[in-house]
Formats: C-alpha cells, sequence, structure tokens
C-alpha cells in the first residue's frame, strides 16, 4: 500500500516547473534540517505519491511527484543525520488548490498543512489525497 506525502518548496529556491525539468530522473530532495521532516522521509518507499506545494509565494498545491529514490545520504551536507529522497514529477494538479481552500475544508481540517504549517515534508492520509485530488479536478488520481 502506498503512502502520501506533502512537499513543500519556495518556487523562487526550486519551483514545480524544475522539478518537471529533471525528468524520470527526478531530483534529490535536499536541504531539509528538521529531525519530524527527516524521518517522514526515512518511511518513504519508492512509488509513494506526494503533493507539490509551492510555499510562501503562490501558497498552492501545484502538482503530484512520486518517490524515485529512498532516503539516502543529503549530498548538501557531510553531517550524517540528514538524509532524504529524490522525487520526480507525475502530473500537473489541473487546478491548483490553495492554502485558503484547504483550510476552508472541514474534511482538511485534521490535515498536516493545516496543523503542521512549518513542517517541509508531511504526511497525507489516504483520505486527504482523495479529497484534495477532487478539488485540483483530478478525476483520476495516482495511487
Amino acid at each position: 500500500m502506498a503512502n502520501y506525502w506533502l512537499f513543500k518548496s519556495e518556487p523562487f529556491k526550486f519551483s514545480w516547473e524544475m522539478l518537471k525539468e529533471k525528468g524520470e530522473a527526478g531530483e534529490e530532495w535536499d536541504g531539509v534540517r528538521n529531525y519530524q521532516a527527516r524521518n517522514n522521509m526515512r518511511a518513504m518507499k519508492i512509488g509513494d505519491k506526494g503533493f507539490f506545494y509551492h510555499s510562501n509565494e503562490g501558497l498552492e498545491i501545484v502538482g503530484i511527484a512520486e518517490v524515485c529514490a529512498e532516503v539516502h545520504p543529503d549530498s548538501t551536507t557531510d553531517d550524517p543525520r540528514w538524509e532524504c529522497v529524490d522525487i520526480r514529477a507525475v502530473c500537473d494538479m489541473p487546478k491548483p488548490v490553495t492554502l485558503k481552500e484547504v483550510k476552508a475544508n472541514p474534511k482538511l481540517e485534521n490535515m498536516a498543512l493545516v496543523t503542521s504549517m512549518r513542517l517541509s515534508v508531511q504526511p497525507v492520509t489516504e483520505d486527504e489525497w482523495l479529497e484534495v485530488c477532487r478539488m485540483g479536478g483530478l478525476d483520476n488520481p495516482p495511487m
């Protein structure tokens, strides 16, 4: 059974468009320096899906990514505490889902995006996954 996640990125540093340009090879989700976010990545398996969320600018879920390499040392540091996964783009969200829309939906009131705003890598339940995909116009969401 797949797990679902949300990856937050500031678009001026690394945007959805930049991930799409990386193609099948994907990109290392590096630079995470939060233990809970790192532990979330440790739980990921190849094929797990995740929302790609533009933070600070846009404040919206703009695409769906998938894990294409399991946890490994983060190449941006020599500190062995920090690890990351690689992700690649799967598809655009037909209609980006804004943070405001997520917060307004009672079905999503317990979503980590609402309750743990600052966490850069978050778990998403299957029900939350399906609801956000519905809101974004994905009739047949990748599972």
